[in-house]
């Protein structure tokens, strides 16, 4: 059975930075893509960031391009979410997902999701 458990999230001032990790265990943790997903109160999830397992292409939502960096150790079956410059608008409960079953990998088609992790950015 697929486990994700994601760390790394706290508390910081805007312009800070943290990195969240999403540790994969169980069977087939690394198929087809893996991604980073928030939500914050009242809103929907939004993709934040994916990436292909195989390739290592990588997809990031409009409001963290060029600030968030994810990326993926295969033989830690773990993920990662290097997040720069963060604003009061990234505050949100981060999770991570795998074991996509298709289509866009900022959609939210996967079998897997972690229990979440909170960033909280103060101005």
């Amino acid at each position: 059975q697929l486990q994700l458990v994601e760390s790394g999230g706290g508390s910081v001032q805007a312009g800070g930075s943290l990195r969240l990790s999403c540790a994969a265990s169980g069977v087939a943790p690394m198929r087809n893509a893996m991604g980073w997903f928030r939500q914050a109160p009242g809103t929907e999830r939004e993709g934040v960031a994916a990436i292909w397992t195989a390739g290592g292409g990588t997809y990031y939502g409009n409001s963290v391009k060029g600030r968030f960096t994810i990326s993926l150790d295969k033989a830690q079956n773990t993920m990662y979410l290097q997040m720069n410059d963060l604003k009061p608008e990234d505050t949100a409960m981060y999770y991570c997902a795998a074991d996509s079953y298709g289509g866009y990998p900022l959609n939210a088609n996967y079998n897997c999701w972690g229990q979440g992790t909170q960033v909280t950015v103060s101005s």
